[in-house]
């Protein structure tokens, strides 16, 4: 059995949960850490038994780390993740995998370069009820889909803002399909396939001027490359708390809509006398950060693939071109949009 020895950049919230994951594998071990603001970064090494480097260099030139999870603000994650491979060091990124297509190329272009694995935190992919649905679409048994309709339904307070120096800011976050739903736009993928270039948006930000740069609120009608219909409808302006993350397929052989908050339950199933496959267990509970939850916490999956992949027992759940992919979808789709005057 070989120990695989992360190291992680960025030790916000996410990276607790990065970390706790790794300590509890039996294969995996924290090695270091590093963010720019000190205090939070001595805390989280302390909390985690790991060393607490006093730049992301020393980090990077050390010789006892196998992989570098990048848990930084979204708009750093390609510079980090280019540093990173650069080193020697293989890395696990957090979502979404950069802000531009261009930045992507990038990172995978230094992934072949030096010969380094590249991941992607895609950790809805494992919710027993997407895997459920993508063996159906997988075997054909649903026939042809017509129609797959995504509804996003959330709450980011005054609080979620405010307390956070990136959140809400463009250049780092990018905009709230990056940084609250591109997981939904990455199972639309993974199960149905690439969406045109010519996707039809609206845009505004209704309740949320003072605080962020972009939109909190969205509708698009676009196709996919299969030819059936798509939609997504979100808004992060839930009053009180969030209400729904959903996506329904109308297909041929039945009807299904895969819901609850996070993508977590099959709230809907008619279908022509098809068998769903056996649901591989439960969820796990979503990440909760206190005041305010986001998607399913399957990030347990996520070290437990990076770990079998570098052991050689499996292969990349999500690959960088996959992580790519969805990038390059949500850009387009901003690109596309226009702006509706509060």
């Amino acid at each position: 059995m070989m120990k695989v020895k992360f190291a992680i950049l960025g030790c916000g919230r996410i990276a607790n949960r990065h970390a706790q994951h790794i300590i509890r594998h039996p294969e995996g071990e924290l090695v270091a850490a590093f963010d720019i603001h000190r205090h939070r970064m001595e805390g989280f090494c302390k909390k985690h038994g790991c060393d607490a480097d006093t730049t992301p260099e020393a980090l990077l030139a050390r010789t006892d780390i196998d992989i570098v999870n990048v848990c930084t603000p979204n708009g750093l994650h390609a510079e980090g993740a280019i540093a990173a491979l650069k080193s020697g060091k293989h890395v696990l990124v957090e979502k979404p995998m950069a802000l531009t297509k261009a930045d992507c190329e990038a990172m995978i272009s230094a992934s072949l370069n030096h010969n380094r694995q590249l991941f992607i935190v895609k950790q809805n992919r494992y919710n027993p009820p997407v895997v459920a649905v993508k063996q159906l679409v997988d075997n054909g048994s649903l026939g042809k889909v017509y129609q797959v309709v995504l509804n996003c339904y959330w709450n980011r307070s005054e609080q979620y803002y405010k307390e956070s120096d990136w959140k809400g800011r463009k250049r780092l976050d990018g905009g709230t399909l990056f940084t609250q739903f591109s997981h939904f736009i990455d199972i639309a993928f993974y199960l149905f396939g690439d969406m045109d270039e010519h996707p039809c948006g609206f845009l505004k930000n209704a309740n949320h001027r003072d605080l962020i740069d972009f939109e909190d609120s969205g509708v698009f009608s676009f196709t996919f490359r299969s030819g059936a219909l798509g939609q997504l409808s979100y808004t992060t302006s839930c009053y009180d708390k969030n209400m729904e993350g959903s996506i329904t397929i109308f297909a041929e052989n039945g009807t299904i809509k895969i819901g609850g908050q996070y993508l977590n339950t099959l709230d809907y199933v008619a279908t022509n006398n098809l068998i769903l496959p056996e649901m591989p267990g439960t969820s796990n509970a979503p990440n909760d950060y206190g005041h305010y939850q986001g998607s399913m916490s399957n990030h347990d999956k996520v070290i437990s693939n990076v770990i079998e992949t570098l052991n050689g027992r499996s292969a990349i759940m999500t690959n960088a071109l996959e992580g790519m992919k969805v990038v390059e979808m949500i850009e387009n789709m901003y690109a596309k949009a226009q702006w509706v005057s509060p």
